[in-house]
């Protein structure tokens, strides 16, 4: 039996992608900060809960080797934990961009250099970072948000070529609107009321965001994406999956003032 490790796997797609993985047949490490309250997943068989906070080095060491421990081995790892900020950037506190890079970016590239060395030595293995639509096509109010995924983006492709002479394979999955707490549980709103100058433009754009969220596809999707990455052969890099996916093209074939304009008109209005 193959073993996934899966960070972020509390709720929404991290969830999804554990039982997806679980009904195939694969052992599942699942991590996530409070695996006292997860109550489906400890009851799936070849499942291991573990707790895992992506911003504390030690506990990622920790994580990873009670799964190996338990599982004997690891084949694939899924970075998929992490959350959304909104808001302008000048209303954030140091505290809050800290925690959304360290979370989001920093959390996700020091998981992957832990597994890293268990792959190498096995000579097979699969990275899948779970970027997003953001880590290509941006809007406003997300500055720390997109930071962190055009970080992952970057971080994912140089990897890609790093660790192919061990044959260790990267995946980027760029899922685009999916209907799950990421709007809800998973978001921090930066307190923009101490600057009434952003107030109205605020109003608008969090309002598209929030109707664009409700019309998400499903987080079941994205776990089947997932897991065609983690078995596929081939040697694509990037999969995007859910609403509003074909902006990825269209941000790459339209003059980027034409791209702006229609995402200025789309998100203002």
């Amino acid at each position: 039996m193959k073993t996934v490790l899966i960070t972020g796997a509390s709720s929404g797609i991290g969830k999804e992608t554990a039982k997806l993985f679980q009904a195939k047949g694969w052992n599942v490490i699942a991590t996530m900060r409070n695996p006292q309250t997860e109550e489906e997943l400890t009851k799936l068989e070849n499942v291991k809960v573990i707790p895992c906070d992506v911003t504390n080095q030690e506990s990622i060491k920790t994580a990873v080797a009670e799964g190996v421990a338990t599982f004997g081995g690891v084949d694939v790892l899924v970075n998929n934990a992490g959350y959304y900020t909104l808001g302008p950037l000048e209303a954030a506190t140091h505290e809050q961009i800290k925690r959304q890079l360290d979370t989001n970016l920093l959390g996700l590239i020091e998981v992957t250099q832990a597994v890293i060395p268990y792959f190498r030595k096995q000579k097979s293995g699969t990275i899948i970072n779970i970027s997003s639509i953001a880590g290509i096509v941006s809007i406003p109010l997300q500055s720390l948000y997109h930071a962190t995924k055009w970080g992952v983006e970057g971080f994912s492709e140089s990897l890609h070529y790093e660790l192919r002479p061990f044959h260790i394979r990267v995946r980027i999955i760029e899922p685009g609107i999916i209907k799950t707490d990421f709007y809800g549980r998973s978001m921090t709103k930066l307190q923009d009321s101490a600057l009434p100058e952003y107030e109205d433009y605020a109003k608008k754009v969090v309002n598209n965001i929030h109707a664009n969220g409700e019309k998400g596809s499903s987080p079941e999707g994205v776990a089947q994406t997932i897991y065609k990455a983690a078995v596929s052969h081939r040697k694509k890099l990037r999969y995007s999956k859910g609403k509003l996916k074909m902006l990825i093209p269209l941000r790459q074939i339209l003059p980027v003032t034409l791209f702006a304009f229609l995402m200025r008109s789309a998100m203002e209005r």
